[in-house]
């Protein structure tokens, strides 16, 4: 079973991505994952994106296909994988399609994991930072013992910048952006699976397996 994992920062798809990967003993690879394997295995491929990455640039999409196909060639994908990360836009779904037809795979599910705006919001602002031993703490879902003191050494909490409403609202409003076109792809071609992300991580995990299907 290959899976595409999609959702908006904050929707808890690190969370499920590990509970997915488990339960249906598929492996969980991102396309950090993926590239840093293939340079670390020094691939023709993994060589020729880290002359981009070194750079600083962005590997082309191509090159990412590439590396995402030969991934899945590896024995441990031979029952399936999960995608997290890629693809980013129908271009990209576009090219994964051709690489799986290749090697007779194919994608079987679009998991999306919906939160409201407003949910994601409150998760991703709430975090505050210690600024002595850089323990994380959130308002709401794990708030420290006396607000504004970290419970360990007793330094001061702050928000981060890339945890203020301003950026976090960029971030959400890209995300929306790139995955609008990729959430119809999937729709139309009846591989899109909508789920409940709120509530505790077993919740959602509940209404994952639903909309999947039994597990190998």
């Amino acid at each position: 079973m290959n899976v595409i994992l999609l959702g908006a920062p904050g929707a808890g798809k690190g969370t499920q991505a590990e509970k997915i990967s488990a339960a249906y003993r598929i492996p969980h690879v991102s396309t950090g994952d993926m590239l840093r394997d293939a340079v670390a295995s020094g691939t023709p491929l993994g060589l020729e994106a880290k002359q981009f990455m070194d750079r600083g640039d962005l590997v082309p999409d191509a090159l990412v296909v590439g590396i995402v196909k030969d991934r899945l060639s590896h024995a441990d994908c031979d029952n399936g994988c999960l995608l997290d990360g890629f693809p980013r836009t129908v271009a990209q779904a576009d090219a994964l399609d051709g690489a799986l037809s290749g090697v007779g795979k194919t994608i079987d599910a679009a998991v999306s994991i919906d939160v409201s705006e407003d949910e994601l919001m409150s998760r991703l602002t709430g975090r505050r930072t210690c600024s002595g031993c850089d323990r994380v703490y959130h308002v709401v879902f794990n708030p420290p013992k006396a607000e504004g003191v970290c419970d360990v050494c007793s330094s001061p909490l702050y928000q981060r910048e890339d945890d203020s409403e301003k950026t976090v609202s960029n971030r959400l409003r890209v995300y929306h952006e790139q995955t609008a076109p990729l959430v119809d792809y999937y729709e139309s071609r009846g591989l899109l699976k909508n789920v409940d992300g709120n509530g505790s991580p077993d919740e959602v995990f509940q209404r994952v397996s639903a909309v999947v299907g039994a597990r190998q």
